[in-house]
């Protein structure tokens, strides 16, 4: 069972490092089918392992500049109350339906990445600023309404997805980087590098918070969470070497094909256990 639990936090601690998230998808299912845990602990593990794993990756990104210090905060913030109304739910909601609700969200990351994938050309535009949004700064010279509309264009999205990030943190135990990253770089405009860097602080901050609705609600079975999050917290620091070293496009469509996979036999099992 501890090397079980090392091997399985070693392939998710990967996929966090290189991607600002993701990882944090396929914890739930290894923790229920490969671990032993029932849907309500794994959700609750989950948070441990991907808060815990998502700030020592963070510190790294952060120290490269690869942070965008506002937006992360504001995603964070506005997504509390969800993150609590997920949290209240998740206890509510038959195991097995929750297991199914969970591929189906597999499913939509899964196409959501393609997509991203399809549009990606590979390159990045340069980050000259990491401490403030580049598309939250009007012209020079604009008027007051200018800048009005370009700052309400820039901060309801980020609300709008902070609240849907912070429910599916509460009721999956997931960490939302397969949202947050394509929302900061489509909607926000933000470089990719630090669309991820950015993504790990928001997953470690909605993390923390979910975790501490649950305190005192649910058992954590150490003895498998321990060992899965050490083994996580390590890889995730190799995770941006392995990013830098191939190509984005690759580990995207890769990622997204495992999570299709993973996704059905959730859904399988889960659907036969509910007839």
């Amino acid at each position: 069972m501890l090397l079980a639990a090392a091997g399985l936090g070693l392939l998710i601690g990967l996929v966090i490092g290189a991607l600002g998230g993701g990882g944090s998808i396929l914890t739930v299912p290894a923790l229920v089918y490969a671990l032993g845990l029932d849907a309500q602990e794994a959700t609750t593990g989950s948070l441990v392992i991907v808060g815990l794993t998502a700030a020592v990756a963070a510190v790294g990104h952060a120290r490269s500049g690869h942070t965008r210090w506002r937006s992360g905060f504001l995603l964070a913030a506005v997504g509390v109350p969800a993150s609590l109304l997920g949290t209240y739910l998740n206890r509510l909601v038959d195991e097995n339906v929750l297991l199914l609700a969970f591929a189906a969200l597999m499913l939509v990351a899964a196409a959501g990445m393609l997509i991203r994938s399809g549009d990606d050309d590979g390159t990045d535009a340069p980050d000259r600023d990491v401490d403030r949004d580049v598309d939250s700064t009007p012209p020079r010279g604009a008027g007051k309404w200018a800048r009005v509309r370009c700052s309400v264009k820039t901060t309801l999205p980020t609300i709008a997805a902070g609240l849907g990030i912070g429910a599916l943190t509460g009721f999956f135990g997931v960490g939302g980087g397969f949202v947050i990253v394509p929302v900061l770089v489509v909607a926000l405009h933000v470089p990719m590098t630090a669309a991820v860097g950015t993504s790990l602080l928001v997953v470690a901050l909605n993390s923390a918070v979910a975790l501490a609705a649950r305190a005192g609600q649910g058992n954590v079975d150490w003895e498998v969470i321990a060992p899965f999050t050490a083994a996580a917290m390590i890889a995730s620091l190799a995770g941006q070497r392995v990013a830098d070293r191939l190509p984005g496009r690759l580990l995207t469509r890769a990622f997204a094909v495992l999570l299709v996979l993973v996704a059905c036999y959730v859904g399988v099992r889960a659907g036969l256990a509910l007839t």
